[in-house]
């Protein structure tokens, strides 16, 4: 019976006549089922629109969050490399402090911390590794921090014991200005091949005051060769500190002078290519290297 055979007669309102269409049963079925079909592809299509447009806005912010997290933890990484770079300054202070007061150097400090911890972190994709990572180096970074807690108790205590040595040690710089020449072997300004710098050239204009790093007593204050005008300063324990190629002098032999006095003015006398301090310091009679003492 459905598949029989189907008449439809169309009357048009106020016209005579009508129109007969000639249908068999399988093709209704067939072209019912066509609709049928595609009113769920397209319910199924846009369910899928709408579940894939869903996903995306889903990617989309988890991207922003992988950003902004990144973002995150390479700040986290320079504050924590700054912090780091902090506590090496504090190290090498701790050590020349040491060094000037005769202590035992301390084992700890010679490994350090990494170095650049923000750039070494930079590349990285999966932000699991990089924060374990940046967690084991805040381990290492919270034990260093509570070793030299306890190596500045130590120095804090000598320091006050040997106040007066302290006092007598050259921790500043006699003059400020450019180093165009450093402790040790160096080519001769004068020619003819190597020779060893026993001190530094600390160049600046003439009449540039220069200033005792340490107290202590003058024990020279002349003309001094190829030194020129020069000055020497015992600091005692042993330590000297010389003082060449002076326009002036302003102390005079067994005067005792306080750390920061003025006891010449930078020139070019003696042996010399231009104007310039030769700062000298000379512990039991041997040249040493003044930047063991200076306090940067």
């Amino acid at each position: 019976m459905l598949l029989g055979k189907y008449h439809i007669v169309i009357f048009k309102e106020g016209r005579s006549g009508s129109r007969n269409l000639r249908m068999r049963g399988w093709f209704c079925f067939t072209a019912g089922l066509l609709i049928l079909a595609l009113i769920a592809c397209n319910a199924w299509l846009w369910r899928a629109w709408l579940q894939a447009r869903h996903l995306d806005e889903n990617l989309n912010n988890a991207q922003r969050v992988i950003e902004e997290q990144r973002r995150q933890i390479v700040n986290l990484a320079g504050r924590i490399t700054g912090v780091s770079q902090d506590l090496q300054r504090v190290q090498r202070f701790d050590s020349k402090l040491r060094m000037m007061m005769n202590m035992e150097k301390d084992p700890a400090e010679v490994g350090g911390a990494p170095g650049d911890f923000s750039r070494a972190y930079l590349p990285l994709h999966r932000q699991e590794l990089a924060a374990r990572k940046m967690q084991d180096f805040l381990s290492h970074l919270s034990e260093s921090v509570r070793l030299e807690e306890v190596r500045q108790q130590d120095l804090l205590r000598a320091l006050r014991e040997n106040r007066d040595a302290l006092a007598s040690m050259p921790s500043i710089w006699p003059v400020v200005g450019f180093i165009s020449s450093s402790f040790g072997g160096r080519s001769s300004p004068f020619g003819g091949g190597g020779q060893f710098h026993k001190g530094l050239d600390i160049s600046n204009r003439m009449g540039t005051p220069v200033l005792a790093p340490a107290q202590g007593a003058v024990i020279l204050a002349a003309r001094d060769g190829a030194y020129g005008n020069s000055v020497e300063i015992n600091h005692g324990g042993g330590i000297v500190t010389k003082y060449g190629h002076m326009q002036r002098w302003a102390v005079q032999p067994g005067q005792w002078v306080k750390r920061g006095e003025i006891i010449g003015y930078i020139g070019m006398s003696g042996r010399t290519t231009g104007p310039h301090l030769h700062y000298e310091v000379r512990l039991n009679g041997v040249p040493v290297n003044p930047m063991r003492y200076i306090l940067e």
